[in-house]
């Protein structure tokens, strides 16, 4: 059983940093695609970034050049590193494993003055 466990997060003034780290287990990671996801009070959930096995990457347009993921093969752990955050970033940030189907319980992070 695949599981997904999100640590980081929190509450940062507009220009700020965050990073928020996904722990998987239950699965050879190294060997599948991972993905970060947010969901805004009101909105859809969106994907925010994705990394391949070999560790090309995608990412929403709106967090292009803000936002870096990344993935540690040894930790079984794929992070989002958030820099020059907005207001419109706060959302529930999700780690998510695409090819099982799986996703963490979520973490919240707050962009606000």
């Amino acid at each position: 059983q695949v599981q997904l466990v999100e640590s980081g997060g929190g509450s940062v003034q507009p220009g700020g940093s965050l990073r928020v780290s996904c722990a998987a287990s239950g699965m050879i990671f190294r060997f599948y695609p991972m993905a970060w996801y947010r969901q805004a009070p009101g909105k859809q959930r969106e994907l925010v970034a994705e990394i391949t096995a070999s560790s090309n990457t995608n990412y929403a347009d709106s967090v292009k050049g803000r936002f870096t993921i990344s993935r540690d093969n040894a930790k079984d752990t794929v992070d989002l590193q958030m820099n020059s955050l907005k207001p419109e970033d706060t959302a529930v940030y999700y780690c998510h494993a695409p090819r099982q189907g799986s996703w963490g319980q979520g973490t919240q992070v707050t962009v606000s003055s």
